[in-house]
């Protein structure tokens, strides 16, 4: 049974009940529980005021959908939409790639779209090395001087580290963070947090570090040609995924389906700019957790204590 709204808006910072006018495709089921407002949970936002009125919009395009009304919920941090997919208080949610993989592993929730940005729902993480450098493989890199671009990033920590680690690459003794700072240091002569993908590659060209990690196209976006021609890749690691809008566990085969097709809709040139309002995406694609999540959660997975670290991350 699903808890009382009083109960998700103290999990939350924003809720807003959205009525719905009737159901597009005209075939809602005429039940109690087409009465039941549907959840749909947002990515975190620290000003989530800043972002409720678009929100509202997508919600009441979802509510004339699907026949039954929508609450809107825009948290302030991960943790309260990953709980409500877990304990019946959000059905629907937005979220990011690490915290929907956490959501899946705790919850359950199914991955059932993903957002397209110039085409792709997905970039890749990668290791790049000066040219002429010695290292030539992965291999390679244990007991070289490295850079990440935080120890959040998903390109530029969590995908190379976590893949390092299930190659045997990188060993880690125990399940805590602590225990993942300690096998950094063993592994590596030295790690810096560089602050972000330009920093990253410039301490490689400034000989700072031997190699650094990050998005596979982040030469071209931060250096110039010449720049360009000083590095080279040694090394894809798996994908990075998009966006991902997950259904809870909870929710029939039949409803996740009318959802999904509820909001593939929004790529129609008439719709799309309620999606790009909020998050600036060129649409929807339908997916599922193991083709957009694989490669990233399995990395995700093999980082001791980073669950915490990326549920309290700032948005």
């Amino acid at each position: 049974m699903r808890a009382p709204l009083r109960l998700l808006i103290a999990l939350t910072a924003t809720v807003v009940t959205i009525a719905a006018c009737g159901g597009a495709d005209g075939d809602a089921p005429a039940t109690a529980d087409a009465e039941t407002p549907l959840v749909l949970g947002f990515l975190p936002a620290q000003q989530a005021d800043s972002i409720l009125p678009d929100a509202e919009r997508l919600g009441a395009f979802l509510a004339e959908r699907l026949g039954r009304p929508v609450d809107v919920v825009v948290p302030t941090t991960y943790e309260p939409l990953i709980e409500g997919l877990r304990f019946g208080h959000v059905d629907i949610a937005f979220l990011d790639g690490g915290p929907a993989w956490i959501a899946h592993s705790r919850t359950g929730a199914e991955v059932i779209l993903a957002e397209q940005q110039d085409g792709n729902t997905f970039y890749w993480a990668e290791a790049f090395t000066r040219a002429g450098s010695p290292i030539t493989s992965i291999r390679d890199v244990p007991g070289k001087r490295l850079a990440f671009t935080s120890r959040t990033g998903s390109s530029g920590f969590l995908m190379p580290i976590g893949s390092m680690i299930r190659d045997s690459l990188v060993i880690v003794d125990g399940q805590e963070l602590t225990d993942l700072d300690v096998a950094l240091q063993r592994s590596f002569a030295s790690t810096i947090d560089a602050g972000g993908y330009a920093q990253a590659l410039t301490a490689l060209l400034d000989g700072r570090v031997d190699v650094a990690f990050g998005a596979h196209d982040s030469p071209e976006r931060f250096l110039d040609p010449s720049q360009r021609a000083q590095i080279t890749s040694v090394h894809r690691f798996g994908k990075i995924p998009s966006h991902a809008v997950l259904v809870a566990s909870d929710v029939p085969d039949d409803l996740a389906a009318r959802i999904r097709d509820a909001m593939l809709a929004l790529n129609d040139p008439a719709n799309l700019p309620l999606l790009r309002a909020i998050y600036g995406v060129d649409g929807l694609v339908a997916t599922t957790t193991a083709d957009h999540l694989g490669d990233f959660g399995a990395a995700l997975s093999a980082l001791p204590g980073m669950e915490r670290t990326l549920l309290t991350k700032a948005p």
